[in-house]
């Protein structure tokens, strides 16, 4: 583990820069000018798939979604993102509210708490192809790690959905605006797939910290996990920190931008060499093309964490010379922009299914890249999650106390045991 001198230069000029300013320890009463926004919760988000409901899209229907944004704020905003849409996309009405912790059902919300958002001042809103759309702030005070629940209309059709095609967390749907429905009973149909449309939430707070991305494959998005139960990685690594913070200490927002699927130097829907994969919109653009939406473009971002490549090994039989290059370029445009730049190594895989999918071949390539990153000093720091969950008697495979069963991804104590071990230093 190690920190690089670039960074620790990074800090320094910035730190001489704000205490420069004039602004250090300014105060403008209550009308929010002394806090500051910062991501607390994110997705990736990807082209509606070729087939199916993400391709006929919405048309008078409802959607309700639940969220866990990491840390709290006086006030909150939303974004919404179009930016794989192929025609505009009218919000008719949206909503935020808190759950209602006196029913199980997931989808009833806290009347209490529900607020109407707003765009530029209108309830209702135009994306238009490839846009985003920020909501107006609004007065509800989030505590850290509580949920949220987001409700969105769309009265006309909106074509081939933005979104991110694996919550690990139930969503609803409904016919006709049912945005301020405070039960969920209208939204007749759960989808445990997605967020539709929805790819952010940030929180103005007076003790910003910035905000960690975490931009990864799978094994980020949390595959295998329990559901409805935010035993992500990162959903952990953000339980830690606010765990461990004392009452003076700042906490950054944790963002996940995992993605199952995906790729360093391939396109979701290119399906892989050995026939296992037959190729998803929904696994996203290679990941090279996704950082500036899914890294560079989120509110407050200061520390970027990427675990990937997995999946150019077991789905594409690339070289380690061709992981190592794309890897370097991350890191390369990551730190260009004065971020922090951790990476993961890439972890076991022996036993996952389908032929070749795993070979002594493949591993050797999985160990040269893992080399590679342990030696390298380019990163500010590197993560040694194949050490956390190899299995100590046969280092190709998972541990079998965090294996899911399908011999790639953790289970909920493998992606505890992940979270467990990230160095809070490198992240704080």
């Amino acid at each position: 583990m190690h920190i690089s001198s670039s960074w620790r230069a990074v800090a320094v000029t910035a730190a001489l820069t704000v205490a420069g300013s004039g602004l250090a320890g300014a105060s403008y009463g209550g009308d929010h000018r002394d806090e500051e926004w910062v991501g607390t919760w994110a997705t990736a988000v990807t082209h509606g798939n070729a087939s199916g409901s993400t391709n006929v899209g919405l048309t008078d229907q409802s959607v309700r979604m639940v969220v866990r944004p990491t840390v709290g704020g006086d006030r909150i905003r939303i974004r919404l993102s179009n930016i794989y849409g192929e025609k505009t996309v009218t919000v008719g009405a949206a909503t935020v509210a808190k759950p209602d912790r006196s029913t199980p059902e997931l989808s009833d919300i806290d009347p209490a708490t529900l607020r109407t958002l707003t765009f530029n001042g209108s309830g209702t809103a135009s994306m238009v192809k490839g846009s985003e759309l920020l909501s107006d702030p609004v007065n509800l005070r989030l505590g850290n790690l509580d949920d949220l629940v987001v409700s969105l209309y769309f009265p006309e059709n909106t074509g081939p959905t933005t979104f991110h095609g694996s919550s690990i967390q139930e969503n609803f749907v409904g016919p006709s605006n049912l945005v301020t429905q405070p039960g969920g009973a209208a939204y007749t149909l759960t989808r445990r797939c997605c967020w539709f449309f929805l790819s952010g939430v940030d929180v103005e707070t007076d003790r910003p910290a910035g905000s960690i991305v975490v931009l990864g494959d799978s094994i980020t998005d949390g595959t295998a996990s329990t559901f409805n139960a935010n035993n992500r990685w990162p959903d952990q690594l953000a339980e830690r920190l606010i765990a461990s913070a004392g009452r003076r200490d700042k906490v950054p927002g944790v963002l996940n931008a995992g993605l199952a699927g995906s790729r360093l130097n391939h396109e979701g829907s290119e399906p892989s060499d050995n026939g296992a994969f037959p190729g998803f919109n929904e696994v996203g653009v290679n990941s090279l093309a996704r950082l500036n939406e899914d890294v560079f473009a989120q509110t407050g971002v200061r520390t970027v964490i990427t675990e990937l490549g997995i999946n150019d090994i077991w789905m594409s039989d690339d070289s380690a010379a061709e992981i190592v290059a794309a890897l370097r370029q991350l890191n390369a445009q990551v730190q260009q922009r004065g971020l922090r730049s951790l990476v993961t190594t890439i972890t076991p895989f022996e036993g996952i299914g389908g032929t070749d999918s795993w070979t002594p071949a493949k591993e050797a390539t999985r160990q040269a890249v893992n080399s590679y990153l342990r030696s390298s000093k380019e990163f500010d720091g590197v993560l040694d999650f194949d050490k956390v969950l190899r299995d100590p008697a046969a280092p190709s495979k998972l541990n079998p106390a965090f294996d899911s069963g399908d011999h790639i991804h953790p289970n909920d104590a493998g992606y505890q045991a992940m979270a467990a071990s990230v160095p809070l230093t490198l992240v704080r």
